[in-house]
C-alpha cells in the first residue's frame, strides 16, 4: 500500500494527481506544514512537519513523503517519476529516450521554472501582492521566467504534450510547478500554447479529483 504523507494544500497535490491517474490505492496522512500553527508542537497540535512521528518519515521535516511498502521517498517530483516507472502504462516512459526526456523536464521544472514560481505564490499567500515589495517581487520574477515559458513555448509548436504524442509524468510534473504561475495572467497571454497545454493538463479527471480535495482543506 502506497502512503502518501502531506496535505492536498501542498506539493502533496502533485503525488495524490499521479496517484489519481495511476488508479492505484493509497492512504493519505495529512501532515500539515508548521508554519501554519501557532504552536506545532502542542499536545494538541495536528500532526504536522515538526511532529516527531513525521520527521521519523522524513527528517527534513518537509511534505510530501510517500512510504510504498517500505521505500521512503521525500522529493515530490522524484516521487512521481518512482511512481510512473514502477505502475507503467501511458504517464511512464516506453524507451530509454523517453525516460531521459522526462526526466530532464523534471529537472527543468524544479531548477529553473519553481524557484521562481513558488516565490510568487508565497508573495500572495503573505498578502504582499498589492505592496510596493511584493510588486516588485512579482515583476523580478516574472522577468526570470519568461525564458522558461519561450522555452516551453516553442517546445509545444505542434505538439500537445511534452514527451512521446501523451500525456506523461512529465507533463503532469511541469503542469503543477507551473501552476504556481497562474496568477501571472499576462505571461500566459503572450505564451498562448502553454496556457491551452496547461488547462489540457487541468482538464483531466484526475486532476480535478485531487483539486477538489485539495478545496476541502481550510486555510
Amino acid at each position: 500500500m502506497l502512503t502518501i504523507y502531506g496535505v492536498y494544500r501542498s506539493r502533496a497535490s502533485r503525488n495524490y494527481w499521479m496517484a489519481g491517474e495511476l488508479g492505484i490505492p493509497f492512504k493519505s496522512v495529512p501532515v500539515i506544514q508548521a508554519r501554519r500553527l501557532a504552536d506545532p508542537l502542542a499536545a494538541d497540535a495536528p500532526i504536522n512537519t515538526r511532529s516527531p512521528s513525521f520527521l521519523a518519515v522524513n527528517p527534513m521535516g518537509l511534505i510530501p513523503a510517500i512510504d510504498d511498502d517500505g521505500l521512503v521517498l521525500t522529493e515530490s517530483l522524484a516521487n512521481n517519476l518512482y511512481l510512473a516507472r514502477k505502475h507503467g502504462g501511458p504517464l511512464a516512459p516506453a524507451d530509454l529516450s523517453e525516460e531521459g526526456q522526462i526526466g530532464n523536464w523534471t529537472m527543468w521544472a524544479a531548477t529553473e521554472v519553481e524557484p521562481h514560481a513558488v516565490k510568487i505564490v508565497l508573495a500572495y499567500d503573505a498578502g504582499m501582492e498589492n505592496t510596493p515589495d511584493g510588486q516588485a517581487l512579482i515583476a523580478t520574477c516574472m522577468r526570470a521566467l519568461e525564458k522558461s515559458f519561450a522555452r516551453l513555448e516553442a517546445h509545444l509548436d505542434g505538439r500537445d504534450n511534452l514527451v512521446g504524442g501523451r500525456f506523461t509524468v512529465a507533463d503532469l510534473n511541469l503542469a503543477e510547478v507551473f501552476r504556481y504561475t497562474m496568477s501571472q495572467a499576462a505571461l500566459f497571454e503572450q505564451h498562448p500554447r502553454v496556457k491551452a497545454w496547461l488547462a489540457r493538463c487541468q482538464s483531466r479527471p484526475a486532476f480535478k479529483a485531487m483539486m477538489e480535495e485539495r478545496l476541502k482543506e481550510t486555510e
